[in-house]
């Protein structure tokens, strides 16, 4: 998809049926793929998953019916190509705790996206070993585990400003043939404070962090479907 803004926002009254389609691990899966690596077949993304063909073309046909998905371009007759829809799919968080269906669904997205960014890594890895990125990747790429104190309204203002700089760099290098697609993962949970004498929370900090690298787009991301939650 070329641009971040191409997204679709879901309302858990209005939405309440695709929201309950899209609630399923392999339908996110294939609507992953397609926005990250583009138009593929049933078969191809059968391949992919280690499902049957049928059970692709099935989902498929369920992203479908609710307009994740639609036909794409076909190189010939033969078998039917799928495109994703939107860049994106984005809601309020505040929205989708109305409805057990809707929290279900953010809940499976996280999840997804979780599993995303450690597939990813794998990927980034074995890509900087087999010499298929350049070396001047090797200092910017990284992951952040950072733990501010924040109040509701900075965690707030620092998603506006990270998404609208991002949509400000991703416009910028739109052309540049240097560019290549970046998985970026966002995250921001608080966590109430422990109780004395338990153990304490939190990871390394910023170990090995890109500068201002961080996880990416709360609840979106390429290969994941939920996208954008504020």
């Amino acid at each position: 998809m070329s641009s971040e803004d191409q997204k679709r926002v879901l309302d858990p009254e209005q939405d309440a049926a695709a929201l309950k389609a899209l609630t399923h691990p392999l339908r996110i899966r294939l609507l992953g793929m397609l926005r990250q690596d583009g138009p593929a077949t049933a078969s191809e993304l059968a391949v992919r998953t280690g499902e049957s063909s049928a059970s692709t073309s099935y989902h498929l046909r369920v992203l479908a019916k609710y307009a994740f998905v639609a036909e794409a371009e076909h190189r010939d007759g033969r078998e039917r190509r799928w495109r994703a829809v939107h860049a994106l799919t984005s809601w309020s968080n505040r929205a989708m705790e109305a409805t057990p269906g809707s929290r279900a669904y953010v809940t499976l997205s996280r999840r997804v996206q979780i599993q995303h960014l450690e597939e990813s890594l794998v990927r980034h890895e074995a890509d900087m070993a087999d010499g298929r990125l350049g070396r001047e990747w090797v200092e910017p790429s990284g992951i952040s585990d950072r733990m501010p104190r924040l109040t509701p309204e900075s965690l707030t203002e620092l998603w506006e400003s990270f998404s609208g700089r991002l949509r400000e760099l991703a416009a910028r290098d739109a052309g540049d043939p240097r560019a290549v697609q970046v998985v970026v993962l966002t995250a921001g949970l608080p966590l109430a404070l422990r109780e004395t004498g338990s153990a304490p929370g939190g990871a390394a900090g910023d170990a090995g962090s890109a500068p201002g690298g961080a996880a990416g787009d709360a609840g979106s991301a390429p290969g994941g479907v939920a996208g954008d939650a504020s």
